[in-house]
């Protein structure tokens, strides 16, 4: 028992201090456990309760040693219970943040619609892997393209009812860019699924990935994908006009360098005509700026090494240009669409620097709205399920993805009122000009 306590102290310590230094294998365990620990903090300590109780039941508890021990569990699962509910620290921030993203006043209300959840659904907290939800269809292994012989398809979550020009999400996994570390299948899951359920269309793809693959061939899947989304989405139920892009870690870098690089023809060999343009980013803790020029991955290199390696297959001296393409931050320009960029401040793996430094360089330059939220004790992937703050970071998404989409549907409308106006004056015009030629003859 006294052993078993001791592991279990060293869980709750590392949610509180996540592990950041060299050697970077370390930072990878703590993110693993601090994801376990600090997410599903309730079912942790529930297990580890049963566990001692088999101990007690057994006879295997004795000893001064097991005393100190089963003390020690005790203090652990108090501070691991603390930390769950600190997840509500979560709460401001993200309503802030979706403020700013909306480019809202101090003293502008923010109207939400009845229908859209923002408190935590406890009960759903009970099942943190249960992600769907009555009433939505997911359409699987869509084929969206073929590329050398292999077909690359894709996934659409939408309503059973089929709603008619609904706003549609397109998500774009993680996984460090490299085969067998992440697919459509398993990330993004409480997002699209409450999305879904709240009327919109969710589209999730895959792409080709390392080593096989070398960038920017993941770029061209991405473009390749929404072309697919844009030409064929309303078959769905949505609206190809409006596509909100998202994704974390590499998905969070893809769906960023996406956004920014709208109709580049160099991630577009073949569909340069293709238009690439979202209506808004939202990423997750992603990489952001390959070449590290502000420092940002101070505690070690091995991102970089495994980047050149795997993904671009070339040293920054090779081909600086190259990790210069790659990294969005360098794609940054006035005309961005709208960008709400989320981090966890406990990241081990994507340090928070990558992200303030994109927020930084949009806010300088964009005409849209930009918004950066970084949330307290949340480490890398903290939404892989539904816990207390991803029900609370996806409940704020919707209200602000809501009111993006209530917002471009009040502009086309303004618009073809004004175009409307415009039509009828320039008849009144004409005819103005006819009754004073006729009245001259």
């Amino acid at each position: 028992m006294f052993l078993l306590s001791l592991i279990w102290a060293w869980t709750a310590w590392n949610i509180y201090r996540p592990y950041r230094r060299s050697p970077e294998l370390l930072g990878v365990i703590s993110f693993i456990f601090g994801v376990i620990v600090g997410e599903f903090g309730l079912h942790v300590i529930a297990v580890e309760v049963a566990l001692t109780v088999l101990i007690i039941l057994f006879g295997e508890l004795s000893g001064l040693g097991d005393a100190v021990g089963l003390i020690i569990a005790l203090g652990s699962w108090l501070a691991i219970g603390v930390f769950y509910f600190r997840a509500q620290r979560a709460e401001p921030i993200m309503a802030q943040a979706v403020r700013d993203a909306l480019g809202l006043n101090p003293d502008q209300p923010l109207n939400t619609s009845d229908s859209l959840q923002i408190n935590p659904d406890f009960k759903r907290l009970l099942k943190p892997f249960a992600y769907r939800l009555p009433g939505v269809t997911r359409h699987k292994n869509i084929e969206y393209c073929t590329v050398n012989g292999r077909s690359l398809k894709l996934d659409i979550y939408h309503r059973d009812d089929l709603p008619e020009n609904a706003p549609v999400l397109y998500q774009m996994h993680g996984g460090a860019w490299l085969e067998n570390c992440g697919s459509k299948n398993e990330q993004a899951l409480p997002l699209m699924n409450q999305l879904a359920a709240n009327g919109w269309v969710c589209v999730a793809i895959e792409y080709r990935l390392s080593p096989g693959s070398t960038f920017p061939e993941h770029i061209i899947d991405c473009k390749r994908g929404l072309s697919w989304v844009k030409d064929h989405i309303a078959d769905y139920g949505g609206n190809p006009d409006f596509v909100i892009a998202t994704g974390g870690s590499a998905g969070g870098h893809l769906s960023t360098l996406l956004a920014l690089s709208a109709n580049a023809p160099e991630f577009q060999p073949g569909f340069e005509d293709a238009n690439t343009e979202v209506q808004g980013c939202v990423p997750f803790y992603g990489v952001y700026d390959f070449l590290n020029s502000q420092n940002q991955r101070s505690a070690g290199e091995s991102l970089s090494q495994w980047i050149s390696a795997k993904v671009l297959k070339h040293t920054r001296a090779e081909k600086p240009e190259l990790w210069r393409q790659a990294s969005p931050l360098y794609w940054v320009h006035k005309d961005a669409p709208p960008f709400l960029i989320i981090h966890g401040e406990a990241d081990t793996l994507v340090p928070v620097a990558e992200s303030q430094e994109l927020y930084k360089a949009l806010h300088a330059v964009s005409k849209q709205p930009v918004a950066y939220a970084e949330l307290p004790d949340a480490q890398h992937a903290f939404e892989i399920g539904i816990s207390l703050r991803t029900q609370i970071v996806v409940n704020q998404l919707c209200v602000y993805l809501d009111e993006l989409y209530r917002r471009h549907l009040q502009a086309l409308s303004m618009q073809a009122t004004a175009d409307v106006t415009d039509d009828d004056t320039a008849k009144i015009d004409d005819a103005t000009e006819r009754n004073t030629d006729e009245a001259q003859t």
